[in-house]
């Protein structure tokens, strides 16, 4: 009973220490004249979406929840934040080749479709990012013929 004892007070020195490590905030000033919303102008509905259930692990912008706070769970956001934007950045949009735009709406389409994006993870603590069958039929037909406009400018 002694050790579980000593192991549970190093575990709790431990959680209190790792409160004073922070990761990087993912947090932008402006919004970027690549910014995917500012370049592509979409429905104020589609925009709303692309907002509410996308940008806070696809840009350069996250809205922080409170939780966020709390180590280990911040490393945890920060690592997801990372890896999200690792795949598709809204911020750096008009960064990408007109090749790359069209790759990315196709994947956008894919994984919305299918129920990939958002990830669960995330909706789960932000219910607004649940997308309904409407907002996803919505979103996809927006970005197939966004996608399609890419094309031609491909050939």
């Amino acid at each position: 009973m002694k050790i579980i004892k000593k192991i549970l007070i190093l575990l709790l020195i431990a959680l209190i220490v790792i409160q004073f490590l922070r990761p990087e905030k993912n947090l932008s000033e402006t919004i970027p004249a690549t910014d995917f919303i500012a370049m592509t102008s979409p429905s104020p509905k589609i925009e709303t979406t692309l907002r509410s259930a996308c940008y806070d692990c696809h840009s350069n912008n996250t809205k922080y929840p409170w939780y966020s706070e709390v180590a280990p769970i911040s490393f945890l956001i920060a690592e997801h934040v990372k890896d999200g934007k690792k795949h598709l950045n809204f911020s750096e949009w008009g960064n990408y080749s007109v090749k790359k735009k069209a790759h990315k709406l196709e994947e956008l389409i894919e994984e919305v479709e299918e129920g990939h994006m958002p990830e669960s993870a995330y909706t789960w603590m932000h219910a607004e990012a649940n997308l309904s069958k409407e907002q996803v039929a919505e979103l996809n037909s927006w970005a197939k013929d966004l996608r399609f406009i890419y094309q031609l400018g491909e050939k």
